[in-house]
């Protein structure tokens, strides 16, 4: 099998179909997304994380002097929450520290050490096991793994699927890791961030424009673009400038964001501004 496009699967775990989740018009009208079980499986994280938006335990603990305003207060409570039900769920930091009848220190991998090394190349291994996830979940392949991926018989496509599936980074359900990271950030987003917004306004830097496609309606000529199953953006219109010629300016649905740089109170990203975003095809301006 061969072709220019390689989409995605016909089925994932959200409940709507893969192509019209990648549509240009879903990201233009957006609606909410869940991966299915997730939440039902983690009902006590939850629970409590509801019950410290409820009682404000955010408010009495603030502290004025780092924390500007409630909203602020009650997502660094929460982030630690979340971060703490994860150690404690799969263990990855204590368990990082012991050592084998050999000796030799066990790795257990975790979602913050995925982040930490997409930050540094989008193109690795542990990138691939996050592009995996999407597939996984959201039933999008990737159009980019060090290089372009336009068939399933190509050695790109099979090098990526090594990568992904390469057992160092599956000895610790990473999968539900990187599951419970999405919801808890649309979980985030619901109570505590946006709550009254459908998209963010991200920028990306980019050094060429080959692949944008032009169309008209009624509001005039517009251009569209088709990213990567999982992309960088930043909310920082002068940090795109230092990737690229071109600014791409993009409205992206909240229900498509996986992380942010606020999301989490100890995480590797804090520098850039970064958001992690699913892909398929958004409308985008180009600024310079």
């Amino acid at each position: 099998m061969s072709n220019n496009y390689l989409g995605g699967y016909s089925s994932n775990l959200l409940g709507i179909s893969t192509a019209f989740l990648a549509c240009e018009g879903f990201n233009v009208q957006p609606g909410g997304l869940h991966i299915a079980g997730t939440r039902e499986a983690a009902v006590s994280l939850f629970a409590a994380l509801t019950k410290l938006v409820a009682t404000g335990l955010g408010q009495t603990e603030r502290s004025d002097e780092e924390l500007p305003d409630n909203n602020t207060s009650l997502r660094l409570h929460c982030g630690r929450l979340f971060q703490a039900y994860m150690c404690d769920v799969f263990g990855y930091e204590d368990e990082q520290k012991c050592k084998d009848a050999s000796g030799r220190r066990r790795y257990r991998n975790s979602y913050l050490s995925l982040i930490q090394d997409w930050g540094l190349d989008s193109n690795n291994a542990q990138a691939a096991v996050l592009k995996g996830w999407v597939e996984s979940r959201f039933g999008l392949f990737p159009s980019f793994h060090k290089q372009p991926i336009n068939s399933f018989m190509g050695h790109d496509w099979l090098i990526y699927c090594s990568e992904k599936m390469h057992s160092r980074y599956h000895n610790n359900c990473i999968y539900m890791q990187l599951d419970l990271l999405y919801e808890y950030c649309q979980w985030v987003i619901e109570q505590l961030h946006y709550p009254a917004r459908s998209h963010k306004t991200l920028y990306r830097g980019v050094n060429t424009l080959t692949d944008l496609r032009e169309y008209l309606d009624e509001t005039g000529p517009y251009q569209v673009l088709k990213f990567n199953s999982l992309v960088s953006f930043t909310d920082r219109r002068s940090i795109a400038s230092e990737f690229g010629a071109y600014i791409l300016e993009v409205q992206v649905p909240m229900s498509k964001l996986m992380f942010f740089n606020e999301l989490l109170p100890q995480h590797a990203l804090h520098g850039e501004a970064e958001y992690l975003v699913i892909g398929g095809d958004y409308r985008v301006r180009v600024l310079r």
